[in-house]
């Protein structure tokens, strides 16, 4: 996320925003109580309760697991930090080369991303969140 507010050269205060929402995005994911889809919810909670009160990111903490029509810069950035890691172990070298056209191609990556998440889901039978279907609604009108 540094690398791209640094290529993307976005304000100081926004990159602010950028990189507390990626220190906070699972810093409850392996708590008691929450799983896979709750953990974002409950660390921006617990990010709200101690200080937090960027509502933008808040909600980029809260939905970086599903999507979020409603999101702003912070949010869609996390988004695709969270997903394109290059610490994750599948599609490597396809996570790499969407990483590397974010600063150039924010809005088409995201588009790529999400259709990436939807396709997996459902190539394994799984539901789709409603967020998800919204987010990627949203991305498909513009």
């Amino acid at each position: 996320m540094e690398e791209w507010a640094d290529e993307m050269e976005v304000s100081p205060q926004e990159r602010s925003r950028w990189l507390r929402a990626v220190w906070l995005h699972d810093a409850l994911r392996d708590a008691p109580g929450t799983r896979g889809t709750t953990h974002g919810g409950a660390a921006a909670d617990r990010a709200a309760q101690d200080g937090e009160s960027d509502r933008g990111v808040l909600d980029a903490v809260r939905y970086h697991s599903s999507g979020y029509a409603g999101w702003d810069d912070v949010g869609k950035m996390l988004y695709l930090a969270d997903f394109l890691e290059p610490g994750r172990r599948s599609r490597r070298k396809q996570r790499a080369k969407l990483a590397k056209r974010v600063p150039h191609d924010r809005d088409g990556v995201l588009r790529e991303v999400v259709a990436l998440q939807v396709r997996s889901r459902l190539r394994a039978g799984r539901t789709i969140h409603p967020l998800t279907v919204e987010f990627w609604n949203s991305l498909a009108e513009r």
